[in-house]
């Protein structure tokens, strides 16, 4: 894993973004906060299990799908498969060690 700080590939509204081998942050404080980054440690993990670009495009299809049903930004973007798992397991630092295939399965 790469870490980059940088305000201008974060979309508005976003602390970091992982795009494999990369995350992203967008202030330097996010560097040392172990939560934020084994969430996107987590996102890493999703990304090589489904080869990188099939994760983009599923992520993107899930996002509208949850747009239409819950017709918020925000809570669309909570409820992708790949966000509640990370958001369910950052705090825990062994999660990625440990983490199963396709777990994110159980989070659709």
């Amino acid at each position: 894993m790469f870490l980059i700080v940088t305000k201008y590939l974060i979309p508005k509204g976003y602390r970091g973004m992982a795009v494999f081998p990369f995350v992203f942050v967008k202030f330097r404080m996010d560097k040392e906060n172990v939560v934020f980054i084994n969430h996107e440690q987590i996102h890493l993990k999703q990304q090589l299990e489904l080869l990188i670009i099939p994760f983009f495009v599923w992520y993107i299809i899930e996002f509208l799908i949850r747009l239409g049903q819950f017709k918020k930004w925000s809570l669309a973007y909570r409820n992708i498969s790949f966000e509640r798992e990370a958001y369910a397991n950052e705090k825990n630092m062994d999660y990625t060690k440990n983490r199963s295939l396709w777990t994110f399965f159980k989070y659709i």
